[in-house]
């Protein structure tokens, strides 16, 4: 009775999170029949007939733009061979290509980003003929927004160390007109490409009076891959039910259509429905365990939380409150479902090790923040930085996207993901940025634990405006080393399973990129769900 008295007696915050805005029981009643077998028949028709049209297709321009459209669409996996095909013979015959680009920065633009999307090594020096003696981009009558706006795109895919593409930036984004919006908002490169497939189709159709076969395939496509999410949303939102935490976790988030939709942004293919569903539910603990440290637990809860998760044992909460024990029992739980269905779907052995390792890095992380947060202490934003990509949660999905992911043994993955630390380290930092980005201001007013923001106002003694600017740039540089590790790969490296670890930045730029995308999910976010997961295209 004392113990229960002491835990009674504990000041417990409150984030005044906005409730869940989903009824689950209109989603579960979703009907959607592009699962039946005469849809994928359709689409194996319409692949054949578009990988005639490549064939057909000799003008390079055109030849780049269709390449572009597939992407776009998000068909590039249909056509893999017909695009690599096309790109080696254009990399082949270089010289003469660049010579027939002088002058044309529309195609130059085109060539160069479609090249860097797909792993090539190209120089930027493509561009040079586009500027003047010292270096700087200028502009002609017959150059219109098209073309400065197709700049703006490849600019986004330079390295460390290419000036010329920065002064392509900054040009660029001076020049642009209004009808450039969306791209100066978030450029491609950094989009979810498939959050952004039905923009595209819309914006096709309006410059095609036709129905072409591309623009056919890409809808039918999107909704035959929106069938499939449809049920792996039902069969998640069951598996919460079950759960049955949202009485007891009061003070969290109940975000389970949310964060599935990270989860598609990630991995949106009709094959990948086991990493969408393992991560939506790695997803949903991430935001009720962060909610633990930074709202609920005091610090001996915390230190015992965290010990248990270290221990993996279920005796290290038992003493805690119902609300912390109910977490790690089910975070246990659903630990081990993953890692049964792992075995049960590759016929690998336990993967256990694996998992329970990142969930001890993360709550680790997410304890030093809460240290630092109880005791008054504000980091150097170096210091915040080397524990707060962990605290991101980015090393823990990358583990559970490689690890749902078809076609690799156990050994063949992990030894992925050693190899690949590099790219997963610098994800991770965009997620923990980007999150700030969108989380600070209340977090400010809530006094939370420092974030990247609020460390480096200190440190440099400079208004939240200007932090926000420094890491702005900061984000902006992570994404050029990610660029250069892209490229330095062979070209098929775009089609590696690391391209969804790169698409855990990207969900993360969309979520954070006005505001908290989590906390106050009626904005973007909720726009998103209803485009992507539940209205589909009408086919006519």
């Amino acid at each position: 009775m004392e113990q229960k008295n002491e835990i009674d007696s504990i000041e417990r915050r409150n984030a005044n999170y906005k409730p869940n805005i989903w009824n689950y029981s209109l989603l579960q009643s979703l009907t959607n029949n592009y699962n039946e077998e005469k849809y994928g028949r359709q689409v194996e028709i319409l692949k054949m007939e578009v990988s005639c049209i490549f064939e057909e297709v000799k003008d390079p321009l055109a030849k780049l733009e269709l390449i572009d459209c597939i992407g776009k669409l998000a068909l590039s996996h249909y056509f893999e061979r017909d695009i690599y095909k096309t790109l080696n013979m254009m990399v082949k015959n270089s010289n003469n290509f660049i010579t027939c680009m002088k002058e044309n920065l529309h195609l130059t633009a085109l060539y160069f980003r479609i090249l860097r999307t797909y792993g090539y090594e190209i120089s930027q020096d493509v561009f040079l003929c586009f500027t003047n003696g010292m270096g700087q981009f200028t502009t002609s009558p017959d150059v219109g927004s098209k073309h400065i706006l197709q700049l703006l795109e490849a600019s986004y895919h330079g390295m460390e160390s290419e000036f010329l593409l920065d002064q392509a930036q900054v040009f660029a984004t001076k020049n642009l007109m209004i009808t450039a919006k969306n791209s100066l908002i978030c450029p491609l490169h950094l989009s979810v490409e498939w959050f952004n497939v039905k923009r595209h189709i819309h914006a096709h159709e309006k410059e095609n009076k036709t129905k072409s076969t591309l623009l056919q395939l890409g809808r039918l496509n999107f909704n035959i891959s929106q069938a499939q999410q449809q049920q792996d949303l039902k069969e998640i939102l069951r598996w919460w039910n079950q759960l049955d935490l949202s009485e007891t976790l009061t003070f969290t988030r109940n975000r389970v259509v949310e964060s599935f939709l990270w989860s598609v942004g990630v991995a949106s293919d009709t094959q990948h429905a086991s990493v969408r569903k393992s991560l939506t539910k790695v997803i949903m603990f991430v935001l009720i365990i962060d909610d633990v440290y930074d709202i609920y637990g005091s610090m001996e809860e915390l230190e015992c939380f965290t010990r248990a998760v270290n221990r993996w044992e279920y005796a290290e909460v038992e003493q805690l409150p119902e609300a912390i024990r109910r977490c790690f029992w089910a975070l246990q739980d659903t630990t081990y479902d993953i890692d049964l269905q792992i075995q049960q779907e590759k016929g690998w052995p336990s993967v256990l090790p694996y998992l329970t390792k990142r969930w001890a890095d993360f709550c680790g992380a997410l304890h030093v923040e809460a240290k630092w947060y109880q005791t008054g202490y504000t980091p150097r934003l170096w210091e915040y930085l080397s524990n707060g990509w962990i605290s991101s949660s980015g090393p823990l999905l990358s583990l559970v996207v490689l690890l749902g992911l078809p076609g690799r043994d156990v050994a063949e993955t992990i030894e992925l993901l050693e190899e690949n630390q590099e790219i997963i380290y610098y994800a991770s930092l965009i997620i923990r940025l980007c999150n700030d980005q969108g989380t600070s201001t209340a977090e400010l007013e809530r006094g939370d634990a420092p974030s990247s923001i609020l460390c480096y106002m200190r440190e440099a003694n400079v208004t939240e405006e200007e932090a926000r600017e420094h890491i702005r740039k900061i984000i902006g540089n992570l994404w050029k080393k990610i660029n250069g590790l892209c490229v330095k790969g062979c070209p098929n490296l775009f089609q590696t399973p690391i391209k969804h670890i790169v698409n855990t930045a990207r969900v993360a730029n969309f979520i954070y990129q006005k505001g908290d995308g989590f906390s106050v999910p009626d904005g973007d976010t909720k726009n998103q769900v209803l485009s992507c997961l539940i209205e589909p295209f009408l086919l006519v």
